[in-house]
């Protein structure tokens, strides 16, 4: 859902549609995911168009996502060297 509302918002009712689930069962989604702060909802006369809350993603990013980024690519930079030559030990 959070792919879908990424592209842009939509109503309860066509994201219902791009799912093999019941309307009920993409309300229960959209509820936990607007408790979550993911999903905010905008009511418009009788629609609700849900928009993707982008920041909480962002704060998971920049809290648990990036730190590990960097030291992981310095060890598939090393472990690529070492496999490189390797092979050029091997190659000669």
């Amino acid at each position: 859902m959070l792919d879908e509302l990424r592209r842009n918002p939509k109503t309860t009712g066509k994201l219902a549609r791009s799912f093999d689930m019941s309307r009920f069962g993409v309300m229960k989604h959209l509820r936990v995911l607007e408790k979550a702060g993911l999903v905010v909802v905008e009511t418009r006369g009788r629609e609700r168009w849900n928009h993707l809350n982008p920041l909480p993603i962002r704060e998971i990013y920049r809290r648990w996502i990036r730190p590990f980024e960097e030291p992981l690519s310095d060890r598939l930079l090393r472990l690529k060297a070492l496999a490189e030559e390797e092979k050029t030990k091997n190659d000669e």
